[in-house]
């Protein structure tokens, strides 16, 4: 573990690397994000990252970082929670996203414990942490494993009832080229999440069939591939741990990511088309579509999420 910078707010960040089979990982202290990924033989990384601290706190604040302990958007940043009504913070025009200007990401997490091939990391989150009830601890446990696999566990306790739906927010461009234009995509989902112009849910779940958001298939993206900013419907609750998404290079490396959560939200990064945010996570908006699968958690319940990256080549 070495010293990666200082936040605005003075404080240290640390870089800590990770190595096991083929894979070696760096993450940042700093929403406890994946900085670089890369597979034995590929000589570029397989996320997009930067080595200035500056970037993560300016244009690249959600890359590679947990995002929480809300992900995604709240349309109107407002929720009702038990009977009351809680404000958030309108950081995406009139909505909400990813917990507001201070959530998960921009946060520093303490190191807990390291091995050769494991980091796990924790964040305590007060009462009114991103408008929310709720004294909290997330726990993120990142795992690699051979021949190249990366585990990440979230785990989350909360002594009042509260909302929770972390995410990982990592930009993927397996040719480590400026596009991720001749990817192929396919995402086991029949349903997708239409959008209105502000990018949030209008509260349709849509058949993918003879859409452009059929991705069944693994189709290869392009420039008329439709403007990707949306939630596949894997499922109508959280699953065991399965393959969902599979996502090829021209160059010939695979990722198959696995998750035990419903969704997975996919956003291109237009208008410059360098990579893909790919984001296992609940459905946006829950709290305000009760035909959504929902995101309370009790007091003093557990909320746990697993997300597995396996690569090849």
């Amino acid at each position: 573990m070495q010293i990666f910078g200082t936040t605005t707010r003075g404080e240290t960040v640390h870089a800590i690397p990770l190595r096991a089979g083929d894979l070696t990982l760096t993450l940042l202290t700093y929403g406890a994000r994946i900085q670089d990924l890369r597979l034995a033989g590929i000589d570029h990384g397989l996320t997009v990252g930067s080595d200035d601290l500056a970037d993560y706190e300016g244009a690249m604040l959600y890359h590679g970082a947990i995002v929480g302990p809300v992900a995604n958007r709240i349309t109107t940043a407002r929720v009702r929670l038990d009977g009351m009504m809680y404000e958030l913070e309108r950081n995406n025009g009139q909505a909400h996203l990813h917990s507001g200007s201070e959530g998960s990401h921009a946060q520093v997490w303490d190191v807990i414990e390291t091995t050769a091939a494991s980091a796990t990391l924790s964040l305590d989150m007060p009462d009114g942490f991103a408008g929310l009830p709720g004294r909290r601890r997330v726990t993120a446990q990142f795992t690699l494993s051979a021949p190249a696999t990366l585990t990440l566990t979230l785990t989350a306790t909360s002594d009042g009832t509260t909302l929770m739906n972390f995410a990982n927010h990592s930009y993927w461009n397996l040719d480590g080229s400026g596009t991720w234009q001749g990817h192929s995509l396919r995402i086991a989902a029949d349903h997708y999440l239409p959008i209105d112009d502000a990018i949030c849910p209008t509260g349709d779940v849509a058949d993918v069939t003879g859409t452009g958001m059929d991705l069944r298939h693994g189709p290869v993206l392009d420039a008329q591939t439709p403007p990707l900013d949306h939630n596949f419907c894997l499922s109508d609750g959280e699953e065991p741990l399965r393959d969902v998404l599979w996502l090829t290079g021209q160059g010939g490396v695979r990722m198959v990511m696995a998750t035990t959560l419903p969704g997975m939200q996919v956003f291109d990064g237009r208008p410059d088309h360098d990579a893909l945010a790919i984001e296992a996570q609940h459905w946006p908006d829950a709290p305000n579509h009760t035909h959504f699968p929902q995101i309370k958690l009790p007091a003093g319940a557990t909320y746990q999420q697993i997300t597995r990256w396996s690569f090849a080549r």
